[in-house]
């Protein structure tokens, strides 16, 4: 049976059974919890509508398809609605995927597709694993439905297996040259401070180490043209109530770095499924000579192999210092589904349009207009129209997460 849950309602009382069946599914991953995405519905998702698709044998629950629709935007070029996944835009989940338990994926999938294929909607699936997910064999049952596809790279995660590693086997797996500095900058490090590497594990230590990340990862960047990562009050709220869901969990790992007692560094990660997850870090510039952000990261790393962990994932990005750490990655891909017939093909036709015009206008502005507006557009995609227009996107004037203050 097949049921369409588009109240906020709805999506609460699914709690419990999401869990239990993300547990056993393939895409178990901390982007798919409950936690993650309920969390993002009810502070990014914006005008979007829940369109959360759910499908049971009997009275168990087999398969979750975590989706909202999205009203078409004037330059779309395209008059009707999309359906895509919960937890896009600026908060940057990855791995986002449908949800089945293992042994019903081949019940589900067709029938999920015969579903979706009548509504007459475009599909955006972002940042779904190219090479290992469902949403990929959801798309060849939408193909023999009679819909059609585009399928784009889009990004790739840079990951450590740490599987079977002590932490100096695992260091002896790098260049002999970052091995060597890592060990030199800890132990000057060491000789010059009194070095504290501490994990928040109380509501009040939470609160306390969020609010240092912030205004760490505020400070790093202040000179180098700002940070998306906690642009908005809206994102901000989004990891106050996750991390307190996290630490309630025990999946979250929030530290602090600190050289004789003054806060130098943050990283924020989270320990979920055997898998840690990288997914913010910040320092004080005044410490940036001793490298505290190659310290952290290190000794991130150290305390997940302490803890068991099978894989360090530094999720999306390519940046040049991840590939210190790890020596492989994972590919993320978008899929674009369009449904059978003509109403597909002209919705095919109507996005190259729009995106072959929108490169031309992106190619005739100034490259700082471009990049002002790009970076405007991702503040946008964390918006929540429940807030006060003059609340939206303003620079907050301290990064305090003390409720009662």
């Amino acid at each position: 049976m097949i049921e369409l849950i588009d109240s906020n309602a709805g999506f609460a009382k699914l709690r419990t059974e999401w869990d239990e069946v993300l547990q056993k599914s393939q895409s178990n991953c901390l982007f798919l919890t409950w936690e993650w995405v309920h969390t993002w519905w009810k502070h990014l998702s914006g005008k979007r509508r829940l369109f959360l698709v759910t499908m049971r044998h009997g009275e168990e629950l087999s398969a979750i398809a975590p989706l909202a629709r999205k009203a078409p935007s004037v330059l779309s070029c395209w008059p009707l609605e999309t359906l895509e996944f919960l937890g896009v835009g600026s908060v940057g989940s990855d791995y986002l995927d449908l949800i089945s338990r293992r042994e019903r994926e081949q019940d589900v999938l067709p029938e999920l597709s015969h579903y979706l294929t009548r509504k007459k909607s475009l599909l955006e699936l972002a940042q779904i694993n190219k090479h290992s997910c469902l949403a990929r064999e959801f798309a060849g049952h939408w193909r023999e439905a009679g819909g059609s596809l585009r399928e784009s790279d889009s990004n790739v995660c840079p990951i450590i297996n740490l599987s079977g590693h002590t932490w100096e086997s695992y260091l002896s797996t790098l260049g002999s040259e970052h091995r060597y500095n890592f060990r030199r900058k800890l132990r000057s490090l060491s000789n010059r401070f009194e070095v504290r590497f501490e994990q928040a594990r109380s509501e009040e230590e939470r609160r306390e180490a969020l609010t240092t990340l912030l205004d760490l990862h505020s400070a790093r960047w202040k000179n180098r043209g700002g940070s998306d990562a906690f642009c908005t009050p809206q994102i901000i709220s989004f990891h106050d109530e996750l991390s307190s869901l996290a630490l309630q969990r025990g999946w979250l790992r929030l530290f602090t770095l600190r050289l004789d007692g003054k806060p130098a560094a943050s990283l924020y990660g989270f320990h979920y499924n055997r898998v840690f997850y990288f997914y913010q870090s910040g320092f004080d510039p005044s410490y940036a000579r001793y490298s505290v952000g190659l310290i952290a990261m290190g000794l991130a790393i150290q305390n997940a192999i302490t803890e068991g962990v099978q894989e360090y994932d530094l999720l999306h990005g390519d940046e040049g210092y991840k590939f210190h750490w790890a020596l492989e990655s994972r590919a993320l891909a978008r899929l674009e589904l369009y449904p059978p017939g003509s109403v597909g093909l002209a919705c095919r036709h109507a996005r190259g349009f729009g995106k072959a015009m929108r490169r031309m206008v992106r190619d005739m502005l100034p490259q700082s207009v471009a990049a002002r507006l790009a970076k405007h557009k991702r503040k946008r995609a964390g918006r929540n129209p429940y807030v006060a227009p003059d609340c939206q996107d303003k620079h907050l004037p301290s990064f305090s997460l003390d409720r009662d203050g």
